[in-house]
């Protein structure tokens, strides 16, 4: 009798940021000094901003949805999916386009939400996803359940509730790897301090921070979609 072991997959956990998509060419504030086409990142992104002007924050976040349905996944988002293959893969994404989604990645936590989603107002833990003909709400956007909704966006002055499910799944990590952030904007800056001792961390970033105390961190000085292939390759040796 042959006895056949059942060996897991490695877990490989992906934390991307905005770099990623922005060679979909989603628009970012990363590098526009703050601006986030043309509007203060706090007029359109925080919690004061949306009190203040509800249907400033609907019509902005319906000229995004608009971008991003004209927008596809990059080699980088297919190359993550690809890793499926060989690792267990899930991706914690700053981002809240769907590009990872549709590149194929089976396990993806959302951040600060969901751009293709909206919320209710009363009850956040209620959402619906929009129809791609239908992508524009209003202040007085209704769900189907009667409530009044909002964008499902994580605005600065907000917790970020899926915070713990991602530490939870960085404390798995067989390898952890950064793509595309700063490591500026917390609590998602710091999931690379929850990393196991030991295991390898690799950061893919053009331009990348400054990582000191962190230990065994492999910068890739390269954009998401180079410094993938040259992931790849590591992964394979």
């Amino acid at each position: 009798m042959i006895i056949m072991e059942n060996r897991r997959k490695p877990v490989l956990v992906v934390s991307t940021g905005a770099g990623i998509s922005a060679e979909s060419g989603i628009t970012t504030f990363r590098d526009a000094g703050g601006l986030w086409e043309n509007y203060p990142v706090m007029q359109v992104a925080s919690a004061d901003g949306f009190a203040r002007d509800p249907a400033l924050i609907h019509k902005f976040y319906n000229d995004r949805r608009k971008q991003l349905v004209k927008a596809f996944p990059n080699a980088a988002h297919k190359a993550i999916a690809d890793l499926e293959k060989s690792y267990d893969v899930y991706v914690i994404t700053q981002n809240v386009d769907d590009l990872h989604e549709r590149a194929g990645s089976s396990n993806v936590l959302h951040l600060h939400g969901e751009l293709m989603k909206i919320r209710s107002i009363r009850n956040p833990e209620y959402t619906e996803t929009l129809d791609i003909d239908h992508l524009e709400t209003t202040p007085a956007t209704r769900g189907r359940n009667g409530d009044l909704m909002r964008p499902h966006i994580v605005f600065f002055q907000e917790p970020v509730p899926n915070i713990e499910k991602a530490v939870d799944l960085v404390q798995k990590a067989d390898v952890f790897v950064v793509i595309g952030t700063s490591l500026v904007v917390y609590p998602a800056a710091g999931l690379i301090q929850c990393v196991r001792p030991g295991v390898p961390i690799y950061y893919i970033d053009p331009n990348p921070a400054s990582t000191a105390g962190v230990p065994n961190v492999t910068m890739i000085k390269a954009t998401a979609t180079e410094g993938m292939k040259m992931l790849e390759t590591i992964l394979k040796n």
